[in-house]
């Protein structure tokens, strides 16, 4: 049995054909922001769903391959075969993790291709009607800063979903990629204030950092996986318009709420 999902992510709309009821009742229960609608008739991405591919994630990197005019990601869990414009796709998972990480790789992937905005590798916080971004590598902090926030509206905890609107502001829209937080935001979007990259200290001091050094902070950020050096330079582009629009700073924090007193 197929089943069907209509489903709209940030502006885009997304047609999902899933092949098992296990994929079906992840989507419906973990990617918990994919909600059905029988409005979109013409989805600007269409996915086909597979299941029992491969073996669990071994740490190994996704290679990427150019066949008959497909891209072809090729992870130890997942398989992603898409057209070049990100479109439609077909993917194979073993996994929910598998799943999650192949959607995150096919979405990121269209954004930058039509320069509409950025996955981000990083957590997202409402205060006061503005979303603040945390960034980091991986142990900074950013799932930990989402769940010191609480009750604060959460858009991310893992993946920042980063859209450019059509008068050149930043928004950032409810994120179904989400790692430990699985419900939805209350919020669907709300104007970004600022990024912020995080450093754990004794100390809770916010610095403001120049253009060009958020720009290096954040584009290996981004969730990309090079493999044109058109979308690669897209995706700079991206990133060098977002630090432009809004002030970005290292945020020295300690495992407790206190940093909100620096920011607001």
């Amino acid at each position: 049995m197929t089943y069907t999902l209509h489903t709209q992510v940030g502006r885009s709309s997304i047609v999902f054909q899933i092949q098992t009821t296990f994929l079906y009742d992840e989507f419906t229960a973990r990617f918990r922001s994919f909600e059905a609608s029988g409005n979109l008739d013409a989805p600007e991405i269409q996915v086909e769903v597979y299941d029992f591919y491969g073996k669990p994630f071994d740490d190994g990197p996704v290679e990427i391959q150019e066949n008959g005019g497909e891209y072809v990601y090729i992870r130890a869990d997942y398989k992603l075969v898409t057209t070049p414009d990100y479109s439609q796709a077909k993917i194979y998972v073993h996994d929910d993790l598998a799943l999650k990480h192949a959607l995150i790789n096919l979405y990121s992937a269209w954004l930058i291709h039509r320069r509409a905005g950025l996955l981000i590798h990083s957590s997202c916080v409402v205060e006061d009607d503005r979303a603040w971004m945390f960034a980091g590598p991986s142990g900074a902090g950013k799932s930990t800063v989402a769940e010191l926030s609480v009750p604060r509206p959460i858009l991310s905890d893992e993946a920042t979903l980063l859209l450019f609107e059509p008068d050149g502001s930043i928004t950032i829209h409810d994120s179904p990629f989400r790692s430990e937080m699985e419900e939805a935001c209350e919020l669907p979007s709300s104007p970004l204030a600022g990024i912020h990259f995080l450093i754990q200290s004794q100390d809770v001091r916010r610095v403001g950092i120049r253009k060009g050094d958020a720009l290096i902070s954040l584009l290996d950020k981004v969730f990309y996986w090079e493999h044109n050096k058109l979308e690669t330079a897209k995706m700079i582009a991206l990133c060098k318009q977002a630090v432009e629009g809004v002030p970005a700073y290292k945020l020295f924090f300690q495992k407790n709420d206190t940093f909100w007193g620096v920011i607001s």
